[in-house]
Order: C-alpha cells, then sequence, then structure tokens
C-alpha cells in the first residue's frame, strides 16, 4: 500500500472488516456439493471492527491536532 496514509490504511482495514462481517452475518458456513465453507468468528471480526474505528478516530485527532495531550499541574498547599 505504498504512497497511502496511516488514516488511508486504516479506513481502507475498517471497510474490509466491515464488509467481512457482514458476508458473515448472511451466512455462516455453507456447502456446495461435497465443498463446504465456515467463515471466520464473528466475535473476533466484531473486535476488530471496533479496532480499526479507534485507530481512525485517533489519526484523525492527531490530523486536527485534537489528539490526546499530556498536562501537567502543580498541587499547592493553600
Amino acid at each position: 500500500m505504498e504512497g497511502l496514509t496511516d488514516l488511508e490504511i486504516a479506513k481502507k482495514m475498517y471497510l474490509d472488516w466491515l464488509t467481512a462481517e457482514s458476508a458473515v452475518t448472511s451466512g455462516q458456513s455453507y456447502s456446495i456439493g461435497t465443498r463446504s465453507l465456515t467463515r471466520a468468528n464473528l466475535t473476533e471480526i466484531r473486535k476488530s471492527v471496533v479496532y480499526w474505528k479507534n485507530e481512525i478516530a485517533k489519526l484523525e485527532g492527531k490530523a486536527t491536532g485534537k489528539g490526546r495531550r499530556a498536562m501537567r499541574f502543580m498541587p499547592r498547599d493553600l
């Protein structure tokens, strides 16, 4: 994926995992003649969807400068 930014890659991965989730929810397994196909575990797919959604949010936050910031404070004895 040469030439793509991390955000573009994250968005593509997110869409790929959503497609996989859609495929699994339409039929976990099926058989045609003597051949059968069993798709991946739906729980693992949903974990990946959440992971990539969070990565997109994190990368978009960095791009806009609204990412996480460390703050320092000094306790005062009043």
